[in-house]
């Protein structure tokens, strides 16, 4: 398996190379017109494009176990820039977060049942994954992530903390309900019990969590907007990236990716739902993207390397 890079920025057409950050515990800024924040990338058995080997700890900690990479993004408030907020307010709904593809993938066969187990962890996965285009798989963030902290500006005890955090990223949803656009006596079925005129969601877990927002009106009835902060750990342990890029599913079936892997990036997004219509594009406004690519692929590093192989 060659080396790999690792790509970030707010649009697809303006990345940084981020390949030295990763399983490092040091964050990359994002900052864009639409949104503000960090990412800390971290990928199990992760060597760089000379081939060097970079370890993490967050791979050993008990509730971390059998994860085989980890996207965590986190905004982070300052008076200057107001960093890690969706600046324009947008429903739960409309936040997609997923892979984006340049050119039609080259399947396996029996790739139909990890669809199946892709829509089974995540009900509301949509795709057009045989696309001969851009083929692609979003989801809404508030679903898909394992992991999901919200939290409101002015509601942040003793500040924000560091990012990415020492400890693992867990699931608090406690001023959710600060984000609701219905007033709590319509939303009793749900919530439950109100404060201030405002729903509390008892979703005590990611599972609750997920199934409360694969409803479409649940996930249209949460707005994040200048005063919401978004933490999430988009992690799981069936796509394995070495020593070679393997997808595992239960039941001991598996692919070996490389056979069918023709070197497009792999790419996750985070934006906006877009257009129903088949030529639509699935996103619209991004708000960030991470891409893992083939250092093979890298025409500079090819260079730098074949030049000091000349040097004696």
């Amino acid at each position: 398996m060659p080396g790999l890079r690792v790509r970030a920025g707010t649009c697809v057409e303006d990345l940084q190379d981020i390949t030295e950050l990763v399983n490092t515990g040091r964050a990359h800024p994002f900052r864009s017109e639409k949104f503000e924040g960090q990412v800390a990338i971290y990928i199990k058995g992760f060597r760089n494009s000379r081939g060097q080997p970079s370890y993490s700890e967050y791979f050993q900690r008990p509730d971390r176990k059998g994860i085989t990479w980890s996207v965590q993004v986190k905004g982070e408030y300052t008076p200057r820039w107001d960093p890690g907020r969706f600046l324009q307010p947008r429903s739960a709904n409309e936040i997609l977060l997923g892979n984006t593809f340049d050119r039609a993938l080259s399947l396996p066969w029996g790739s139909s049942l990890a669809l199946q187990f892709a829509k089974f962890v995540d009900p509301a996965l949509e795709h057009d994954l045989t696309s001969d285009t851009k083929p692609w798989a979003l989801s809404p963030l508030v679903v898909t992530v394992p992991h999901f902290m919200h939290a409101r500006v002015d509601h942040v005890p003793g500040g924000q903390g560091e990012f990415p955090p020492r400890t693992s990223i867990s699931d608090d949803t406690s001023q959710l309900g600060m984000a609701s656009m219905s007033p709590a006596k319509n939303n009793l079925k749900v919530a439950q019990t109100y404060k201030d005129d405002r729903a509390v969601f008892p979703l005590r877990t990611p599972g609750e969590r997920k199934k409360y927002f694969s409803k479409e009106t649940n996930r249209k009835d949460i707005v994040f907007g200048p005063d919401d902060i978004i933490t999430t750990d988009f992690c799981y342990g069936f796509l394995e990236f070495y020593p070679d890029i393997i997808l595992r599913l239960p039941a001991g079936i598996t692919f070996d990716l490389m056979k069918y892997w023709d070197k497009q990036p792999i790419r996750f997004v985070c934006g906006t739902r877009g257009g129903k219509e088949e030529s639509d594009e699935p996103i619209t406004d991004m708000f960030w993207c991470v891409e893992v690519v083939s250092a093979d692929d890298d025409e500079t590093v090819g260079e730098k390397e074949g030049d000091s192989d000349d040097v004696d």
